[in-house]
């Protein structure tokens, strides 16, 4: 099956699971979205990831960070820049979710950065999603 917006589709399926209490949720996993892994384990919304081999594409296994028995770290996902809109920002505009509570994910010329780096660094681009 083709998806048309990979992004959306990876954090629909983080969501999901959130909402449904799972401890870890597999998604295809092309290169972007290991970045985006790497990128909520730096910020400590999920406790790993792996990338498992299954002959095709791969998986990607997100094992999700939860406090106490029932509460999810991830309370909110959301993707901003589409396929049909994308957003871009510059350096002195990226925004802060929730008064810097939240992460905003960032596409730069280095990559996958946070708002709080793509700050420090001087950066900007396409803002992807946030994450609070």
């Amino acid at each position: 099956m083709s998806v048309s917006d990979p992004i959306a589709d990876f954090l629909t399926c983080v969501r999901n699971a959130v909402r449904a209490k799972h401890r870890k949720v597999d998604v295809p996993s092309p290169n972007m979205k290991t970045e985006m892994a790497k990128l909520l384990l730096r910020e400590r919304y999920i406790n790993n990831f792996k990338v498992i081999d299954d002959q095709k594409q791969g998986v990607l296994r997100l094992y999700l960070r939860y406090q106490g028995q029932d509460t999810c770290v991830i309370s909110g996902l959301k993707r901003l820049s589409r396929p049909g809109r994308r957003l871009y920002v510059q350096k002195d505009g990226v925004p802060k979710v929730l008064g810097g509570l939240g992460t905003s994910i960032v596409s730069t010329s280095q990559g996958l950065l946070t708002d709080k780096e793509a700050r420090e660094a001087g950066l900007g681009g396409e803002l992807v999603a946030q994450v609070w």
